[in-house]
């Protein structure tokens, strides 16, 4: 069931549900779990099975907020990343949100930035409002397209 808001209302709700986003790729590319944490429900999933398959690798499904903070957090210690979002397609039933946006995550060895891994990927997010603000339910990620060296997500 569709519930009717305002055209205001609903524009404020979209800027917040992809400030969610942000958030999340801020907290990574600046390692600030606290800002990593904020985009996030307690109870929330992140499954980047879809993109790693793609890359040939495995990354299992992830679930609880402080789960997804330390294993992002782990995951990409030895890297710097810059994680740029464009075009959300947003759509908002009452609290909950669904997002469809494109992530452009760049992935650079802190010990070798002659090396990279660029990847450009989908992000289907689940939301829902938390307070005066939105977080992340979950988020699954396929990649649409990647070049580079994988070595440098492997710490090879």
């Amino acid at each position: 069931m569709t519930t009717s808001i305002s055209p205001a209302q609903e524009s404020t709700d979209k800027l917040a549900i992809v400030e969610a986003l942000y958030r999340f790729a801020a907290g990574i590319d600046l390692r600030d779990k606290g800002l990593l944490a904020s985009s996030l429900a307690v109870n929330a999933v992140s499954d980047f099975r879809p993109a790693a398959a793609k890359a040939g690798f495995e990354y299992p499904v992830i679930e609880g907020r402080d789960l997804i903070v330390r294993a992002l957090s782990t995951s990409l210690s030895a890297l710097d990343t810059t994680h740029s979002v464009s075009n959300p397609r947003v759509t908002i039933d009452g609290d909950t949100a669904h997002m469809d946006v494109l992530v452009e995550a760049q992935h650079v060895p802190r010990s070798d930035p002659s090396r990279h891994y660029l990847m450009k990927n989908r992000y289907d997010v689940q939301l829902i409002r938390s307070g005066d603000s939105w977080v992340i339910t979950r988020n699954t990620v396929d990649n649409v397209w990647r070049s580079g060296d994988i070595g440098v997500l492997s710490g090879i």
